[in-house]
């Protein structure tokens, strides 16, 4: 497999990335209240997304700039040297990546329970991402 395309980034810039993950991830659950599933559960994916670019900011450096965004779980694995723990979150950003079709393309609604299980993963995500952060001193 060939490596995750990435943009250097500055180790101080992954709080703007974290930031970025809890604003979306607020906007998910306002929406997900409201029951505005699609938007609840997109937001989600987003939060996800941010979420890991501040991970491998602060660990690497480095976010994922491959249009593909599942590559993005494959560069977390990379710069965590494939840890268990990383791969298991890279798992999560995963499933969360695989419900984007569904909100995008797909030609009916994302459920309640979708849109719920959805940001529930995000929240585990961006909750994991303080803690590496944190860890990481940055």
């Amino acid at each position: 497999m060939a490596s995750p395309k990435s943009h250097r980034v500055e180790k101080a810039m992954a709080r703007t990335y974290l930031g970025k993950a809890n604003q979306f991830l607020a906007a998910a659950r306002v929406a997900r209240d409201a029951q505005q599933s699609d938007a609840a559960l997109l937001l989600a994916i987003h939060a996800g997304l941010s979420a890991c670019d501040a991970v491998t900011v602060a660990l690497a450096g480095v976010r994922s700039a491959d249009p593909d965004h599942l590559r993005a779980a494959d560069l977390l694995e990379t710069v965590a040297s494939g840890s268990p723990e990383v791969r298991a979150r890279a798992d999560q950003l995963r499933g969360l990546l695989k419900m984007k079709n569904l909100v995008e393309y797909e030609d009916r609604r994302v459920s309640t329970k979708e849109a719920d299980a959805g940001t529930k993963r995000a929240e585990r995500l961006a909750a994991w991402a303080i803690a590496q952060l944190e860890r990481a001193r940055v």
